[in-house]
């Protein structure tokens, strides 16, 4: 019975470990195809996140004012494409001898608050009779009605005025 019982227990070893062999060998998946596919997804997820605005779309021509230029001018945000929420900006007013231009890069970081990088110049004969004045570097302009206007928070010019430069949306 002991010799009965052993050879049973052996055959179903036997048994056990060929079946495991039999179906792992048969089901054999190529694990580099899965990792291509979850990076694949993972790709195709990330582009469209950093392509797709986060807030409101500016792209187009808006009025771009001076407290002391008498008529508006524009201003275009044109839209970087596959770069969320970034613009290339440019535009200008002018009224006499009054000028005002903008050119740079526009991000968009919340509802309230644009940076802006680049250069503003401004000629303002009432400010050291229409000496340029050029704000370099990146500056802040915030809207404080919801996003209909925005002022930019560099008031101050050269010659000590406040000056209230503001995009209209």
């Amino acid at each position: 019975m002991k010799n009965f019982l052993t050879a049973v227990a052996v055959s179903v070893l036997i048994i056990s470990c060929t079946k495991k062999e039999a179906s792992s060998t048969a089901n054999h998946t190529d694990s580099t195809k899965i990792v291509d596919s979850i990076n694949a997804a993972r790709t195709k997820i990330n582009d469209s996140i950093k392509s797709k605005n986060r807030f409101k779309d500016f792209s187009g021509t808006h009025k771009f004012t001076h407290n002391l230029i008498k008529n508006p001018g524009s201003v275009n945000f044109e839209k970087i494409k596959d770069e969320a929420d970034h613009y290339n900006v440019s535009g200008n007013a002018g009224s006499g001898k009054n000028s005002l231009k903008i050119k740079g890069f526009m991000a968009v970081v919340s509802d309230k608050h644009m940076n802006f990088t680049g250069e503003i110049t401004q000629s303002i004969s009432e400010n050291d009779g229409e000496k340029p004045y050029t704000r370099k570097g990146t500056k802040t302009f915030l809207s404080k009605d919801g996003g209909k206007t925005f002022r930019l928070q560099d008031m101050v010019n050269g010659s000590g005025f406040v000056d209230y430069i503001d995009i209209h949306f």
